[in-house]
């Protein structure tokens, strides 16, 4: 097993762009270590697809980041995180954080009455992930969850405002208003792009305020703690660097990423690659 460098930079992984949000959140938290983050964006969304075509493409992509010589890999992908998580570690001997425990553990957090509600890719919904996730905190917890299909391809076609994506979401929040959930948890990265609809929408129907829980900012504090308890935090106090890859539309791909980060990705440094 190779030794992993201090200096070393951290991955960042997704099926396109809604991983994005987590590499926000792990810049601010991280200001000094590098970054790469991986987009797949020829085969979004991965939430149709199969568990095993989502572990065959989570097994390239990891491949491919490893190559890169990371030191640590944040699967921001609640698809891959449901199926393929034990495959990384297994195969790529390095440490790797998921997205579903740490939204899951700050769902916990937020439900009052233990009844949180799960929006998320069919993939995600089918893996019972979630339930797993809180039932190790809480099992008497009840969680209830809604695949959200449409949402994904709204977001990645920069469909965030107006009456499309509020006749979505609205959708997709019916069946859990009913069900009478006091805690919503955004179950896929791209969502959170969407989450001032999903707020709104969430109040009118429930007719008081529910907490709406992005994991992205959970999944920095859990990443900060795990470089601690490696001892893998870069020593260096200048800001750190960001590469970006992605498998198609690298200029449409970083004029969308500088909207997303509040800062600048020059299009002619996202590089397309093949699997």
């Amino acid at each position: 097993m190779t030794k992993l460098r201090n200096e070393a930079p951290i991955g960042v992984f997704d099926s396109g762009l809604g991983g994005l949000t987590v590499l926000r959140a792990v810049y601010e938290a991280l200001p000094h270590e590098d970054l790469i983050y991986f987009g797949d964006s020829a085969r979004v969304p991965y939430g149709t697809r199969s568990a095993q075509t989502v572990v065959n493409y989570a097994r390239a992509c990891g491949r491919m980041l490893r190559d890169q010589h990371i030191k640590m890999l944040v699967v921001a992908c609640n698809t891959v995180s449901a199926v393929a998580l034990e495959m990384l570690a297994a195969e790529l001997y390095m440490p790797i954080l998921g997205v579903i425990t740490p939204g899951a553990n700050a769902g916990v957090r937020a439900t009052t009455r233990g009844r949180i509600g799960v929006i998320c890719t069919t993939g995600t919904a089918l893996s019972g992930a979630y339930p797993r996730a809180v039932a190790a905190v809480d099992p008497s917890i009840e969680v209830f969850m809604e695949p959200a299909p449409l949402l994904v391809p709204l977001v990645e076609e920069g469909w965030l405002e107006g009456e499309v994506p509020r006749l979505a979401v609205r959708k997709y929040l019916e069946p859990l208003v009913q069900k009478d959930i006091d805690a919503l948890v955004l179950g896929c990265t791209h969502y959170p792009l969407l989450a001032p609809v999903i707020t709104r929408e969430l109040a009118a129907l429930s007719g008081r305020d529910v907490p709406v829980i992005d994991s992205a900012h959970a999944v920095a504090t859990e990443l900060r703690q795990l470089l601690d308890d490696k001892q893998l935090h870069t020593e260096r106090d200048d800001p750190g660097k960001l590469r970006v890859y992605v498998t198609d539309m690298p200029k449409q791909f970083g004029d969308v990423a500088s909207r997303f980060l509040g800062r600048e990705v020059e299009s002619l440094n996202v590089t397309q690659v093949d699997l």
